[in-house]
């Protein structure tokens, strides 16, 4: 189900059209609506690759945060917006992949909006707490079995992706956990440091993993992370196959001019092939994982039937 990354030949397909200084397009500043609040990894990511992919189109961009309901006023709001060809949108997995299977949400994700391109992938850590006796996922697996309910596993929240990497596992596994909602990954992550619960999937693990606080049995990525090579990924030992990602891209509007579509996909393309650009990236706990307008699509499409399938067989509603 995995889409590939950041590729040669992916940039090599999104930067084949004419160069990006064209004076069609943009004629104004970009106007990019993060709805979530500031400081949080998809309103900096998003800061990081626009601002550069706006100064390679010629313009400044203005960012507008409209967080709030899980994302859905921002999006709401670029959805009712007149269509400028100017206006884009900040997207998560959980925004379109996840709330959709969960509640009513304001938009079609097929009929009112565009993708644009994925930009970056958080990294996320399958991680136990100490006391845990086990070293590997099969460990883990065995003592869960042998020990049915026994286990509790915090998330940032009902239902959020950090809840539906558990209960993958759960599923795909044969095994029955606990889940604890907390109100974000960090009451989430100092429980697990404290022994409250006992497992966790979540990027906020990986500075206690490094420092030795807590274990990692599995990376939640295609790839390993360079900063824990011997930490396989959860699809090397067997489970997490279909896959599932928390990333953030941009979207547009429907109605939004190809023109304008394909030259800010250019443009992204070769902002997140700057090395500085990677750095920034790295450094905020994601990764490059450029897809270009069709691969996203499909990659949104893949994703929704994937967690939408987990919430039903798992049964999760929201309160």
């Amino acid at each position: 189900m995995r889409r590939r990354a950041f590729t040669a030949s992916a940039l090599a397909t999104a930067l084949a059209s004419p160069a990006i200084a064209q004076p069609q397009w943009p004629s104004k500043p970009l106007r990019l609506v993060i709805p979530y609040p500031p400081g949080g990894p998809s309103d900096v990511s998003s800061r990081i690759v626009m601002e550069r992919a706006a100064h390679l189109l010629g313009q400044s961009v203005l960012f507008d945060n409209k967080a709030g309901a899980s994302g859905m006023i921002g999006a709401e709001f670029v959805k009712n917006q007149p269509v400028d060809h100017h206006t884009f949108l900040t997207t998560t997995t959980a925004m379109v992949c996840i709330t959709r299977h969960l509640q009513p949400i304001p938009f079609d994700p097929e009929r009112d909006i565009v993708p644009v391109s994925r930009m970056a992938t958080s990294w996320g850590a399958f991680a136990v707490h100490p006391s845990v006796p086990a070293n590997t996922v099969a460990e883990f697996v065995a003592y869960a079995k042998a020990n049915p309910g026994k286990l509790n596993y915090g998330s940032a929240g009902l239902a959020t992706i950090t809840h539906l990497f558990g209960e993958m596992l759960c599923l795909e596994a044969g095994i029955r956990m606990t889940h604890v909602p907390y109100r974000g990954s960090a009451p989430a992550t100092n429980a697990l440091l404290a022994g409250e619960i006992q497992a966790q999937f979540d990027q906020t693990t990986l500075p206690h993993i490094k420092a030795g606080r807590l274990r990692a049995l599995a990376m939640l990525a295609e790839v390993r992370h360079p900063d824990f090579p011997d930490v396989p990924t959860l699809q090397e030992t067997g489970y997490g196959k279909e896959g599932g990602d928390s990333w953030f891209g941009i979207l547009a509007p429907a109605g939004t001019s190809p023109e304008a579509v394909t030259r800010l996909d250019q443009a992204i393309a070769e902002a997140l092939r700057a090395p500085d650009i990677m750095a920034k990236v790295h450094n905020g706990g994601m990764r490059v994982t450029y897809l270009n307008p069709a691969d996203f699509r499909k990659q949104i499409g893949a994703e929704s039937d994937l967690f939408g399938a987990i919430i039903r067989k798992g049964g999760i509603k929201l309160p």
